[in-house]
């Protein structure tokens, strides 16, 4: 069984994201330990790109702010390792094709496999060409994560079919980032996939508030929130995994 199902058995699931490296790899740790301890199900590691299409202006300072501390796919690969002597909630990457192709697809897949890593993220991949990284992916037991876009139209049910480990559902479009209201109609393309699939499926891009959270967790199995905790990154530095565990504690609350 995916270690990733554990994150949905206990009610909705409350996934942050941070990126690895921002401002330190000492400060994504402790961001971590806190995160758990503040109930978060999974979470989602970012791997900093130096071109992170999907992400809005919040993200990508967090990928450049990491990049200029020397964080490396390495780094963040031990990093993980030591987490997980003391965490055992699923854990995945979120990054681009190109981190992963320029690594060497099958020795990054391998690795992520034994450290513990559940899941893969990539936001740059279209559905129609994932083959080589989900055959990788499946001879490791690794979840190549899908994701499900309001534009997606008549291939929801085609990705939802082939769903592993939970589908990130893109609330609305554009880039990432916190939105004051997402309009999108949710609930359908939440239908569609429930039809095709008994895989968890989590909202994110845009939520930020308690309120929005509940919202989102509602209508899905879960929310995910990124920019929002970035954000306390940025502004308290080292200091911030205490904030991070806090807003965490209330998001987690509010699901």
């Amino acid at each position: 069984m995916s270690n990733i199902k554990k994150a949905f058995e206990n009610g909705k699931a409350f996934i942050p994201f941070i990126t690895c490296g921002d401002p330190d790899l000492e400060t994504t740790k402790k961001c971590i330990y806190e995160m758990v301890e503040a109930g978060a199900d999974l979470i989602e590691l970012g791997i900093p790109f130096s071109d992170p299409t999907a992400e809005g202006p919040v993200i990508q300072e967090a990928n450049v702010r990491a990049l200029s501390a020397g964080t490396t796919t390495d780094k963040i690969f031990d990093m993980v390792k030591e987490v997980r002597e003391k965490v055992s909630v699923p854990m995945t990457f979120m990054t681009y094709a190109n981190v992963v192709y320029s690594y060497g697809a099958e020795k990054f897949i391998k690795i992520c496999s034994k450290i513990g890593i559940d899941g893969l993220v990539l936001p740059d991949i279209p559905f129609e060409e994932k083959g080589e990284f989900e055959d990788l992916c499946s001879q490791y037991d690794v979840d190549l994560v899908s994701l499900i876009a309001p534009t997606s139209k008549d291939r929801i049910s085609m990705i939802a079919k082939q769903a592993k480990g939970y589908i990130y559902l893109v609330s609305s479009l554009g880039v990432t980032g916190t939105r004051t209201e997402i309009t999108t109609d949710l609930d359908s393309i939440v239908k569609v996939i429930r039809d095709n699939t008994d895989v968890p499926c989590a909202i994110g891009f845009g939520i930020s508030t308690p309120d929005q959270a509940a919202k989102m967790a509602s209508i899905s199995d879960g929310a995910i929130v990124g920019s929002a905790i970035i954000k306390l990154i940025k502004e308290h530095g080292k200091n911030a995994p205490k904030v991070v565990g806090e807003y965490v504690r209330k998001m987690k609350e509010a699901v």
